[in-house]
Protein backbone atom coordinates (compact mmCIF):
# COMPACT_ATOMS: atom_id res chain seq x y z
CA UNK A 1 0.00 0.00 0.00
CA UNK A 2 1.47 3.57 -0.80
CA UNK A 3 0.58 6.29 1.49
CA UNK A 4 1.05 9.81 0.20
CA UNK A 5 3.55 12.06 2.51
CA UNK A 6 2.04 14.01 5.01
CA UNK A 7 3.17 16.59 7.78
CA UNK A 8 2.06 15.78 11.18
CA UNK A 9 -0.39 17.47 13.52
CA UNK A 10 0.84 17.47 17.00
CA UNK A 11 -2.40 18.12 18.01
CA UNK A 12 -3.03 14.30 17.35
CA UNK A 13 -1.58 12.62 20.15
CA UNK A 14 -1.00 9.67 18.58
CA UNK A 15 1.52 8.64 15.99
CA UNK A 16 -0.87 6.92 13.49
CA UNK A 17 -3.73 9.85 13.64
CA UNK A 18 -0.49 12.40 13.28
CA UNK A 19 -0.05 10.60 10.03
CA UNK A 20 -3.17 11.41 8.96
CA UNK A 21 -4.37 14.45 6.98
CA UNK A 22 -6.49 16.59 8.94
CA UNK A 23 -9.51 16.64 6.87
CA UNK A 24 -9.32 12.79 7.27
CA UNK A 25 -9.25 12.50 11.34
CA UNK A 26 -11.90 15.08 11.51
CA UNK A 27 -13.96 13.74 8.41
CA UNK A 28 -15.52 15.67 5.60
CA UNK A 29 -18.69 16.79 4.89
CA UNK A 30 -21.58 14.02 4.40
CA UNK A 31 -22.31 13.23 0.91
CA UNK A 32 -25.72 13.04 0.08
CA UNK A 33 -25.20 10.37 -2.31
CA UNK A 34 -23.45 7.90 -0.15
CA UNK A 35 -26.12 9.28 2.78
CA UNK A 36 -28.79 8.05 0.19
CA UNK A 37 -27.55 4.44 -0.36
CA UNK A 38 -27.38 3.57 3.41
CA UNK A 39 -30.52 4.70 3.57
CA UNK A 40 -31.52 2.90 1.05
CA UNK A 41 -29.52 -0.83 2.06
CA UNK A 42 -31.29 -0.23 5.79
CA UNK A 43 -34.02 -0.53 4.55
CA UNK A 44 -33.50 -3.07 2.01
CA UNK A 45 -32.32 -5.10 5.03
CA UNK A 46 -35.53 -3.85 7.35
CA UNK A 47 -37.57 -5.19 4.56
CA UNK A 48 -35.64 -8.90 4.43
CA UNK A 49 -35.85 -9.54 7.95
CA UNK A 50 -39.42 -8.74 8.12
CA UNK A 51 -39.94 -10.92 5.10
CA UNK A 52 -37.94 -13.72 7.14
CA UNK A 53 -40.01 -12.56 10.66
CA UNK A 54 -43.05 -13.53 8.50
CA UNK A 55 -42.12 -16.85 7.06
CA UNK A 56 -40.80 -17.81 10.60
CA UNK A 57 -44.23 -17.05 11.70
CA UNK A 58 -45.91 -18.73 9.46
CA UNK A 59 -43.61 -21.72 9.57
CA UNK A 60 -44.04 -22.23 13.74
CA UNK A 61 -47.71 -22.11 13.33
CA UNK A 62 -47.54 -25.22 11.32
CA UNK A 63 -44.59 -26.76 14.10
CA UNK A 64 -45.11 -27.39 17.54
CA UNK A 65 -42.62 -29.32 19.67
CA UNK A 66 -44.49 -32.36 21.17
CA UNK A 67 -43.54 -34.70 24.64
CA UNK A 68 -42.94 -37.03 21.82
CA UNK A 69 -39.69 -34.63 20.29
CA UNK A 70 -38.54 -34.32 23.94
CA UNK A 71 -39.12 -37.70 25.07
CA UNK A 72 -36.55 -38.99 21.72
CA UNK A 73 -34.48 -35.92 22.39
CA UNK A 74 -33.59 -36.74 26.17
CA UNK A 75 -33.22 -40.64 25.17
CA UNK A 76 -30.81 -39.67 22.26
CA UNK A 77 -28.64 -37.16 25.01
CA UNK A 78 -28.62 -39.83 27.40
CA UNK A 79 -27.34 -42.58 25.21
CA UNK A 80 -24.79 -40.33 23.78
CA UNK A 81 -23.54 -39.47 27.33
CA UNK A 82 -23.71 -42.94 28.47
CA UNK A 83 -21.41 -44.02 25.42
CA UNK A 84 -18.90 -40.88 26.34
CA UNK A 85 -18.35 -42.62 29.51
CA UNK A 86 -18.43 -45.59 28.98
CA UNK A 87 -15.28 -44.60 26.44
CA UNK A 88 -13.46 -42.41 28.73
CA UNK A 89 -13.60 -44.36 31.39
Amino acid sequence: MRRSLVQGDDAARHPFLQSLPRHVRHGAAPDPVRRRNRIDARDARAGRAAAWRRAWRRWRRGSAITLQDVKDFLMAYCACFMAAMAFFA
